[in-house]
This record gives structure tokens, sequence and C-alpha cells, in this order.
């Protein structure tokens, strides 16, 4: 039976190394949790000499590991383990290399007095303005675990929005790529092989397929030049796209493309909402919230507009007027957030704006990917099909004369 080196916490926050023998490693795993222990590192026994090697990673945290690393983080909380003790574990377990330092430097912090949310704060990178208000709001409350629950429910739901709308349009994105290439490739190999056996026959060709042939046969003069101008075209977007002024006319251009607009807009309305929500849920001052609410919009155009919000609201103006007076959400969305306002029950209001928001995104999604991907298939197969018809013409003109 294969046998397994692992490194495990167990509940007293003592760490254990050791081996053991399973089917598989999903079975050892299964057996080392039931037996009350926390798993921290498992692979296969290669060896009574091997050393663990873990492969670090660096860059950007990806959203699903910042979501592990809460449901460790509660995990542990839950099991009432010291705070140092939490973070020399989850230290172990991290796999993305500067996050890992990240902890460190977290815990040297909490080490030498710091809250938790302080210690975060010198690692913004990796810990936003959101996640440092809701642990101070755990801290403040003595109750952590529940801020952490929200928090992941929250992230969650983040992550669940951008993967539909990541996979709605990639799809359509994939057919695009594949009936270019495809066309690519019968104008780069095939249609040369035609023309070479039209040009040695010396018969009179359709004027379709002269036309097409002397298309391709212009291609190797323009083709770099397009190429080229492409390139240079994209490169200065991208350089103006990353100045502040480039990177908000983008992000206000974006919420009028066609197709993709609205979904673009729905989704920065469900983030806002979720985002102010559970804000607003750890007891943190609206005015507060919306500061840090608009350093959590990816989309500049929100940010901008909730900070011009969030000084209205200083000014003593209510919440629903100031997001009236700057006219960046639907009529409808600030119709039930002043209701909730006017109630008293603001969170719940803004959870229902998120909820109607995302059953319209849903419909959006499906009636899109129903509707394009159809098109596109169509227009690829007459694209193909196309220009197959056009360079059999000859041939079945010979046949015709035969």
């Amino acid at each position: 039976m294969p046998q397994f080196r692992y490194r495990a916490a167990r509940p007293d926050g003592t760490i254990l190394q050791d081996r053991t023998e399973g089917v598989s490693e999903m079975a050892v795993r299964t057996q080392l949790e039931t037996q009350g222990l926390f798993i921290l590192h498992l692979e296969g026994a290669r060896g009574w000499g091997t050393a663990s090697i873990s492969i670090k990673r660096s860059g950007s945290l990806p959203l699903r590991e910042f979501l592990v690393f809460n449901q460790q983080f509660l995990a542990l909380v839950k099991a009432g383990l010291p705070i140092l003790k939490i973070f020399d574990i989850l230290t172990e377990r991290a796999t993305h290399g500067d996050f890992q330092q990240a902890h460190n430097h977290v815990r040297e912090e909490i080490r030498g007095g710091a809250s938790i949310s302080a210690a975060m704060a010198c690692q913004p990178k990796y810990f936003s303005d959101l996640y440092r208000a809701t642990i101070q709001s755990g801290e403040q409350t003595g109750n952590l675990v529940e801020v952490l629950q929200r928090y992941i429910a929250y992230l969650k739901l983040v992550i669940e929005v951008r993967e539909k709308v990541t996979k709605a349009l990639a799809y359509p994105l994939f057919l695009v790529l594949v009936g270019f290439g495809v066309v690519g490739f019968l104008l780069a190999y095939v249609i040369p092989t035609f023309a070479e056996v039209y040009e040695q026959s010396n018969a009179e060709l359709p004027l379709p397929t002269q036309l097409l042939l002397a298309a391709i046969a212009q291609a190797g003069i323009w083709v770099p030049w397009v190429i080229g101008i492409s390139v240079g075209i994209g490169i200065v977007l991208y350089t103006w796209v990353k100045t502040p002024n480039g990177r908000m006319a983008f992000h206000r251009i974006s919420l009028h493309w066609p197709l993709v607009g609205d979904i673009i807009l729905k989704s920065q309305i469900i983030r806002l909402s979720r985002t102010l929500a559970t804000i607003l849920a750890g007891g943190i001052p609206l005015l507060s919230a919306l500061n840090i609410t608009a350093n959590a919009m990816t989309n500049r155009v929100f940010a901008q507009a909730l900070i011009q919000v969030a000084s209205r609201v200083r000014e003593g103006m209510g919440l629903g007027a100031s997001l009236k007076a700057e006219a960046f959400l639907p009529r409808m969305t600030i119709e039930m957030i002043e209701v909730g306002e006017q109630t008293g029950s603001l969170e719940t209001m803004l959870q229902e704006v998120a909820e109607f928001h995302e059953g319209e995104l849903d419909l959006q999604l499906s009636q899109l990917t129903t509707w394009i991907e159809p098109v596109l298939l169509l227009f690829m197969g007459v694209m193909v099909g196309g220009i197959v018809i056009i360079m059999y013409l000859p041939i079945f003109q010979l046949a015709g004369t035969v």
C-alpha cells in the first residue's frame, strides 16, 4: 500500500510530522481529518531521505486562493487557537511565495502588540481596506467568527458573478478565434495549393476565384503593415489606459459597449451592493463604508462617483439623494436604496438590490449565449464555406463542360 508523509496541527496547536499508509491521498486526508488533525502538508513518500519540496509561486493572489485562506483562518479561529499559532499554521500552508512573506510580517506585527487589522494594514497588497475593516469590526465586537463567515459568503458571491461573466464571454471568443484560425489555415496553406494547380492548367478562372486569388497575392504586401499598425495602436492604447485619465475614460466607455456594456454595469452594481451591505453589517458607519466600497470597486467611474457620494453624505445629504445626484446608477436601483434608507433597513435592501441585479444578469447572460453562439457559427460557416466554394468553382465549371 502506498506510503504518505504528512505534517498536521493537533487541536492544541502542536505540530505533528509522521508517515502513514493509504489507498490514495484523498483517503489518507479523510482519515487524518476524522482524527481531529488539521492537514498542513501531505505528499507521497518516495523514501526515508526524501525532502519535502513545496512549490512557491509569486505574483498577484487569485481570488480563490484568498477565499481558501479565509476558510482556513475561520476554521482555526473556531478551534480556539491563539492568534500567533493561527498565523504560524497559515504561514506554513501558504503556497503563494509573496503571500507567505505577508503572513510572516503580520505575525511579527501581532507579536509586537498590534491588532490583527493593524498588522494587516502593513500589507495592503493582499489585505484590502474592505477586508481590514471587516476584521476590525470583528475584533471590536469580539465576534471574529461571524464577520469572517460573512466575508467568506460575500467573497463566494463575488467569485460566482465574475465566473458567470467570464464563462459567458469566453465561449463566443473561443468560437471567433477558432473560426479565424480555420480561415487563416485555408488562406495560408490550402488556397495556394489550388492556385498552383490552376496556374499550371492555364484554364480561365471564374471572376470570384480570380478576385480571391488576387487578394491573397496582395496579402503578402499589406498583411505585415496591418499587423504592425495594429500592434502599434495596441501599445499606444495600453500605455494610455495605464494613465489615470486613460483608465477613467476606458472604464467609462466600457459601460456603453454593445452587448457587454450592460453586463459590466450590472456586475459593478452587484459588487457595490454586496460590498456596502457587508461593511454596514459589521457596524461600520455609512461614511467610512462608502469610502471603503469606493476603494473596492474595479471600475474607476463607480469608484469616483462613490467618493463624491461620500462627500455629499458628509455635508448632510441622504444616501439616496447623493446617488441620484451622481446619476451613475439605474433609477430602480436608487429607488430601492432610498426605500431601505427611509425604513432603516439599508443593509437588507442592498442585499435585495444585489439579488435583483443578479437575476437580471443571469437572464441577460443566458440570452447572450443563446443568440450569439448560433450567429457566430452561422457567420463562420458562411465564411469558410464561401471560400471553399469559390476555390472549387473552376472544378465545377470544368465538370460541366465535360
